[in-house]
């Protein structure tokens, strides 16, 4: 399997000869040999590399979730400007347009992970409308989706619950790749940049993941992770740990006003397919209940074509509202620069979930309608699909 980058390398970056252009990358933007496009870009013969784009977690991925990296650096190796897409306002997530001046193309070449939480996506449909406006053209070095391509769970963001894990229409997990929803995002939000996707060579929709899963972001260490995090991710939305500050984060989760085997048997006894729950406790470095003991539960996927994570995740933080009482609470404070919608709405693309939670509702009512909104996007889907 040849991923976007080593089409391009093999190809000698024909299709950027006599450009000078800027990169939107980060840790992940490898190729097979583990060379970074930076320093490939900054080669290639007849290619100029005049700027860099970090999206959040920065160029390097050194910051950790929602740290703003400052907004102008060099890169320690070439000396390129490195311009930050992730600041202190919803505004610094756009490239300023004095940015562009002098680039003939941007180049998208950043691992997803497969859900709609992850802002990568959201960094890259908000530079191809900066590519647009500024009339430069958007490549996509296309990589294949950690989690696969041929499931898909969970409803689509409302609204009035937009925002930088949630900027457009899309499923929990949406069974796509950067390239698929960039070609997506570009005719459905009308954003008009000349669209290039370089698609991964020898990917289907049924393949299994080949290489080294190097993080793409400090919090997603493995592609175990990524498989829980499209339901483990709403733990953001409250005061339960999703595991930040250990080593296995959003696989695990707790708080110390748990009990690690009661939430255990309570999860287990409800039969959630392709998984079990074990018992367990740890204290996080750092995040939520930093230094304290956390007792909670750790997720083992046991078949992952079976496997609903966010399904799985509705249970779990069900449980934990259920079993935490009066010491449960919903996050209160800002969140992805939206201060006057609860993070967990903004989650979960609604308030219907958090409304169910509050009245009792079981586990069904929950995702009532879900499965109506996930079939109203497979149209989409199909026709923005680039592999077989």
């Amino acid at each position: 399997m040849q991923f976007g980058i080593d089409v391009q390398v093999a190809q000698g970056f024909a299709a950027l000869q006599g450009k000078k252009v800027g990169a939107i990358v980060n840790p992940t933007s490898v190729d097979a040999n583990f060379v970074h496009l930076i320093d490939l870009l900054h080669a290639a013969p007849g290619v100029t590399l005049g700027a860099l784009f970090g999206p959040e977690h920065g160029v390097r991925g050194e910051a950790q979730y929602m740290v703003a990296v400052d907004e102008v650096s060099r890169d320690r190796r070439t000396g390129v400007p490195v311009y930050s897409l992730y600041g202190h306002t919803f505004e610094s997530l756009t490239p300023r347009a004095e940015w562009l001046v002098g680039l003939d193309a941007l180049v998208f070449d950043i691992q997803d992970v497969g859900s709609r939480y992850y802002t990568y996506i959201y960094t890259m449909a908000l530079a191809m409308k900066a590519a647009a406006r500024a009339k430069l053209a958007f490549y996509v070095l296309d990589r294949p989706n950690p989690i696969g391509l041929s499931l898909t769970e969970g409803n689509l963001v409302g609204e009035q619950y937009r925002s930088f894990v949630g900027l457009y229409a899309l499923p929990t997990r949406h069974g796509m790749t950067a390239g698929e929803l960039a070609r997506l995002l570009n005719e459905q939000e009308q954003i008009g940049v000349e669209l290039h996707v370089v698609p991964v060579e020898g990917l289907t929709r049924t393949s299994a993941w080949e290489r080294a899963f190097i993080p793409p972001s400090p919090n997603m260490p493995t592609l175990d992770t990524a498989l829980v995090y499209p339901g483990m991710c709403l733990g953001e939305g409250t005061n339960v740990s999703e595991g930040r500050g250990t080593c296995r984060p959003f696989e695990q989760f707790g708080a110390p006003y748990l009990k690690s085997y009661q939430v255990a048997d309570h999860l287990n006894a409800q039969q959630l397919p392709g998984v079990t729950f074990r018992p367990c406790s740890f204290t996080p470095t750092f995040d939520k209940w930093k230094g304290e003991s956390c007792e909670g539960a750790f997720i083992h996927v046991t078949d992952a074509q079976a496997f609903l994570p966010l399904r799985t995740g509705l249970a779990v933080f069900q449980a934990c509202f259920q079993l935490g009482g009066k010491d449960f609470a919903w996050r209160a404070d800002a969140y992805e620069f939206v201060e006057d919608v609860p993070a967990f709405d903004l989650l979960c693309g609604t308030d219907q979930v958090r409304r169910g939670y509050e009245a009792g509702r079981p586990l069904e009512a929950l995702v009532e309608g879900f499965d109506a909104q996930l079939r109203s996007f497979e149209p989409l889907r199909r026709r923005y699909a680039l592999y077989p």
